[in-house]
């Protein structure tokens, strides 16, 4: 298999009221999977720009990108895909969780709030593994290649 680059993606560690927003990616709950809001980098656009665009997407809020806190990778041997993960700490500007709301590119199905026990206590499953920890954490964490589980 010939070796591809590694794909870019900016995701977005939101914290509102001591809980972490997460999104369900997987369109028709093919999976109970959840990973933080954010996306592929395009070409010639910035991280910031790229994650602001993202976000406003998967959740229908503004925010404003802070510090990056982790970078994470995670690839898949029976594909060859590899992504690396940026996440930056944002807070919201503008918008609200809206039950109305809906991703125009019917990716993100659902996003909630969820508390650091929620995480830590297994009550959800979450990629990356690191993310209970880092969220809740000053500065910035690497996190090495892990596997890619759907």
């Amino acid at each position: 298999m010939a070796a591809k680059s590694p794909r870019l993606a900016a995701r977005a560690l939101i914290l509102h009221e001591n809980r972490l927003l997460l999104v369900n990616a997987f369109p028709g709950g093919r999976s109970d999977l959840w990973c933080a809001p954010g996306g592929g980098v395009e070409s010639g656009t910035s991280l910031h720009a790229n994650l602001m665009r993202e976000v406003h997407e998967e959740t229908g809020l503004r925010i404003r990108v802070g510090d990056p806190a982790l970078i994470n990778e995670f690839h898949d041997p029976a594909t060859g895909f590899h992504q690396v993960d940026i996440f930056f700490r944002c807070t919201v500007t503008g918008g609200s969780i809206d039950a109305t709301w809906r991703d125009p590119a019917r990716v993100v199905t659902d996003r909630r709030y969820f508390s650091q026990g929620d995480l830590t206590l297994g009550r959800i499953r979450f990629k990356p593994d690191s993310l209970a920890q880092v969220a809740w954490e000053a500065g910035l964490t690497y996190d090495p290649l892990e596997r890619l589980i759907r």
